[in-house]
C-alpha cells in the first residue's frame, strides 16, 4: 500500500496513471500534478477509481517541494519534460522522497542527451536514504532491461548491441510526431553518436540507413541509425560492449516534412524575435501540431521495439534477438492512448512498483540496467508488453 505522485498529464503520464489505477494493492493512492489541472482531471474521469489531481509547476522547486511535502508521497513518477528533471530531483531531495523517471536531464537551451547532470546527484540521494531510478521508459528503459536480460541469461560477455525500434503505425496525419514534438524533433535532428572500440563516434543525424524485417510479419522498414540517451548508461555498465548502435523506423514522408521545417528554421531552439517579442520556433511549431494523446483513436498498425546482441557463450559466437510487438489499437481499447505512449508509460508503472515493493531500492542514482532485470520482464509479460527471444544465425545492418 503506496501513494505515488505523477508529474505530466501528457500521453505517457496519462497511460502511467491508468496503469497504476488498475494496481489499487500497489498503489494505494494516487496524486496526478500537471501545470494544467485541467488535463489531470480529464485523465481522472477515465478510470474507474477516484485519484486526486493537482496543479503543480515542475520548473518551480518549492512549489514542488510544498507539494510533495503536503501529499507526502512514498515515490514522485516523472513524466514531465526532460527540462524538469533537475528541478524536481531537487524538491525530492528536500522533501525526503524517491524518484522515479522516464527519459534523462536535457537543457533547454541545448540538444544534449547526457547523464551527467542526473549522475552528478549520486552522493545527494545516498546520502539521504533516497532511491532515483533513471530511465524506467521503453527506450530508454525496457531496451536497457533486455540488454541486462539477455547479458544474464545468454552470455558470458556481449561484445555488439543494435537497439531497434521501429512504428508500423498509421496516423492518417501529412506530419505530426508520436510523442512530445519539441522533444521528438530535437532528438531525431542531433548528431549521432555510437558506440565502437572504447569510444563514441560522431556522425551527421539520420546518415546511416538500413533496412530491417520485423518478426511477426509486423513488416519491413527503413531504420536510421541515431544517438539515444541508454547508449551512454549501457556502454558504461556493460564494458564489454565493442559496439552500440540505436536504430529508429521513420517513413517518407516524416522525413521530407522534417527536412524542409529545418531548412526553413522551424526546428530551431534559439528565441528570435517576431512582432516584438521572443519566440522559439520549435516551440511554435509544436503549437501547430497534432497533441500526440489525440493520435490513439487514429492511428492503427504495430510497433516492434527490442535489442539484437552479439557476444559469446561456452566459448561460441552467438546472436540473440529480444523484442515487444505491440498493437496501437489494442492499447486504445485498454488505456485510450496509442502504443508509442502505452509503450513508454507501462515500464515507468513496473519500475514505480518494482520500487514500492523493494525489489528495485538501494540510496544512490542508478540507471535501469544496474538493477535485477527477471522481476521487470516477468511484469512486462504480466501489464501488457509480453516479449519474446529468439536466436539468430546472422545479423547485419551494415547495408
Amino acid at each position: 500500500m503506496s501513494k505515488v505522485l505523477i508529474i505530466g498529464a501528457g500521453g505517457v503520464g496519462g497511460v502511467v496513471t491508468h496503469k497504476c489505477a488498475q494496481l489499487p494493492e500497489v498503489f494505494s493512492e494516487i496524486v496526478l500534478a500537471s501545470r494544467t489541472e485541467e488535463k489531470c482531471k480529464a485523465i481522472a474521469a477515465q478510470l474507474d477509481r477516484p485519484i486526486k489531481t493537482a496543479k503543480v509547476d515542475a520548473d518551480n522547486v518549492a512549489e514542488l517541494t510544498a507539494l510533495l511535502e503536503q501529499e507526502k508521497p512514498d515515490l514522485v513518477i516523472n513524466v514531465a519534460l526532460p527540462y524538469q528533471d533537475l528541478t524536481i530531483m531537487d524538491a525530492c531531495l528536500a522533501a525526503g522522497v524517491d524518484y522515479l523517471d522516464t527519459a534523462n536531464y536535457e537543457p533547454l537551451d541545448t540538444a544534449k542527451f547526457e547523464y551527467k547532470w542526473q549522475w552528478a546527484y549520486q552522493d545527494k540521494f545516498k546520502e539521504a536514504g533516497l532511491t532515483a531510478l533513471l530511465g524506467s521508459g521503453f527506450d530508454p528503459g525496457a531496451t536497457n532491461v533486455f540488454t541486462a536480460y539477455i547479458a544474464k541469461h545468454y552470455f558470458d560477455e556481449i561484445h555488439e548491441l543494435d537497439i531497434i525500434d521501429v512504428n508500423g503505425g498509421d496516423h492518417g496525419y501529412p506530419f505530426a510526431t508520436n510523442f512530445n514534438p519539441e522533444i521528438n524533433i530535437r532528438e531525431v535532428t542531433a548528431e549521432c553518436r555510437h558506440w565502437e572500440n572504447g569510444e563514441f563516434v560522431e556522425t551527421p543525424a539520420m546518415s546511416k540507413k538500413a533496412t530491417f524485417t520485423c518478426p511477426e510479419e509486423v513488416g519491413t522498414y527503413n531504420i536510421y541509425r541515431m544517438y539515444h540517451e541508454e547508449l551512454e548508461s549501457l556502454t558504461k555498465n556493460f564494458p564489454t560492449l565493442k559496439r552500440a548502435q540505436f536504430w529508429m523506423s521513420f517513413g517518407e514522408s516524416y522525413l521530407k516534412h522534417l527536412e524542409v521545417l529545418g531548412n526553413v528554421g522551424m526546428t530551431g531552439i534559439e528565441p528570435i524575435d517576431y512582432n516584438g517579442q521572443k519566440i522559439v520556433p520549435i516551440q511554435f511549431l509544436k503549437a501547430l501540431l497534432p497533441d500526440p494523446s489525440t493520435l490513439g483513436p487514429r492511428t492503427k498498425g504495430k510497433t516492434c521495439i527490442g535489442c539484437v546482441v552479439k557476444g559469446i557463450k561456452d566459448g561460441k559466437e552467438k546472436i540473440v534477438y529480444l523484442y515487444n510487438i505491440k498493437d496501437h489499437q489494442d492499447c486504445y481499447k485498454e488505456v485510450q492512448s496509442q502504443a508509442i505512449s502505452y509503450t513508454t508509460g507501462v515500464p515507468a508503472m513496473i519500475g514505480a512498483k518494482m520500487m514500492l515493493e523493494g525489489k528495485w531500492k538501494q540510496p544512490g542514482v542508478w540507471n535501469i540496467e544496474q538493477f535485477d532485470p527477471d522481476p521487470f520482464m516477468e511484469d512486462m509479460n504480466k501489464y501488457g508488453l509480453p516479449w519474446n527471444v529468439i536466436e539468430l544465425d546472422n545479423f547485419n545492418l551494415d547495408n
